[in-house]
């Protein structure tokens, strides 16, 4: 009895140094491994968590620009409302116009339209101070007293840029974030000069874009400011990609630029330093 208890404490000595044996080499053999290509396992971790942040950025510039839908929306409807009613208006009114005065506005010759005035006059002296002028371009916005200033280029600073997340930031350069205001500033610029131009002087493709910038100019909370649409971003520095977008988003949350809409357009508005 005393041999079988021997060599059952044996066999079990021999199971657990067997079972030891084998998980030394199941280590060895990590060790190997890990050892074999240390410089890849590097490279790839550090593209993996570059990826990661881009992801994050990008998830982040798609939370703004639902937040900033989301924020239009009642804007749009009051701009929809004002609309129809502004549309009634005119309806109502163009139902008042004199006979008269709508057979007026078909004659395109201009002495003849100044030989029917004095008759309409006879009619309804209110009539004395209307002027009629077809195919006229509307008038340019008054230009300051003082003079009209130039676009704001507010560049970020070093310390600014620093004190950024490091997902908000990801691979953005102060240089590319500051060559970025500097195109949008060129941007602000051709819109004011568009809004001020005579229309000899502006091609026929510049025309249509020139009174709806001018539309916009007169907007509330446009209106004396200096902003480009988004659709005016076409580089050299900032485009409409990832890059691009990631810059609009640092530059919104420092304060650099405003957003709103008109319309279907997404208009930025370049903020001046406090």
């Amino acid at each position: 009895m005393m041999d079988s208890t021997t060599e059952a404490s044996g066999s079990s000595l021999e199971s657990l140094m067997s079972s030891f044996n084998a998980r030394i080499t199941h280590l060895q053999e990590l060790v190997i491994a890990r050892n074999m290509f240390p410089a890849s396992s590097m490279a790839d971790l550090s593209a993996v968590d570059a990826a990661v942040k881009a992801m994050e950025l990008q998830v982040q510039a798609i939370k703004d620009r639902l937040r900033e839908e989301t924020q239009a929306i009642p804007k749009t409807k009051k701009l929809i409302n004002a609309s129809l009613k502004q549309q009634k208006k005119l309806q109502n009114m163009s139902l008042h116009v004199p006979s008269q005065l709508a057979e007026s506005m078909t004659v395109s010759n201009s002495n003849t339209s100044r030989c029917l005035l004095p008759e309409f006059s006879m009619q309804d002296p209110g009539l004395e101070t209307l002027n009629l002028k077809v195919d006229e371009e509307p008038a340019p916005l008054p230009k300051e007293k003082k003079g009209r200033s130039s676009p704001p280029v507010w560049h970020v600073t070093a310390s600014e840029l620093d004190s950024l997340s490091s997902y908000m930031r990801g691979r953005l350069t102060l240089e590319k974030v500051n060559a970025a205001i500097n195109d949008m500033a060129s941007y602000a610029e051709a819109n004011a000069q568009l809004i001020i131009a005579p229309k000899k002087k502006l091609a026929e493709n510049l025309w249509e874009k020139a009174l709806e910038i001018r539309d916009i100019a007169t907007m509330e909370g446009v209106k004396g400011k200096h902003f480009f649409l988004e659709t005016d971003i076409k580089g050299p520095s900032l485009k409409l990609d990832n890059t691009g977008k990631a810059i609009l988003t640092v530059l919104r949350h420092l304060g650099r630029i405003n957003e709103t809409r008109v319309g279907h357009h997404r208009i930025i508005i370049l903020q001046k330093p406090n």
